[in-house]
């Protein structure tokens, strides 16, 4: 899969907030003493791996993980500047959650908030739904001949 870059400034993602915006979920930065509930559903749900990005997301101040919860359960996270500076990801939402505009709430949400730390990109590393990211938020691929900051990492079995 490749990297994908995202401008911040791109006006579709005024298009993107205004449809992330009716979202019933409340949206919101994680609380450090919420580390080890998030970071627990993140390894149940997805995998060791982004648990250990959730980790790091919790080492940065302010707290660089959002999350969605609605009648105070999790329904889904977003993180950026975990794995790099500029990077967002990753990015999950529940199974029984999904297709109700949470996950792209998230990714507004955060695109917006690495807007306002000074970012002027964004990096989408090793990019799963290409298509969804391109169509809502402009992103291009970034021509690599190999897989970038991933390439040789060790990885834990998926869920």
């Amino acid at each position: 899969m490749p990297d994908l870059l995202v401008s911040l400034y791109s006006a579709k993602l005024a298009e993107l907030k205004e449809r992330a915006d009716i979202v019933g979920a409340s949206l919101r930065p994680a609380l450090p003493p919420e580390l080890h509930l998030v970071v627990g559903w993140v390894r149940e749900q997805f995998s060791e791996n982004w648990a250990s990005e959730v980790a790091v997301a919790f080492c940065r101040q302010p707290v660089a993980c959002l999350i969605a919860v609605e009648d105070g359960k999790l329904l889904g996270f977003a993180c950026y500047d975990t794995t790099a500076r500029g990077f967002f990801g990753p990015t999950g939402v529940a199974p029984e959650a999904r297709g109700k505009g949470i996950g792209l709430a998230l990714f507004s949400a955060c695109l917006q908030t690495m807007k306002a730390l000074g970012h002027v990109y964004a990096v989408i590393g090793d990019a799963g739904p290409v298509d969804f990211y391109a169509r809502t938020a402009g992103a291009i691929a970034i021509p690599a001949p190999d897989k970038g900051i991933y390439e040789g990492m060790l990885k834990s079995k998926p869920k």
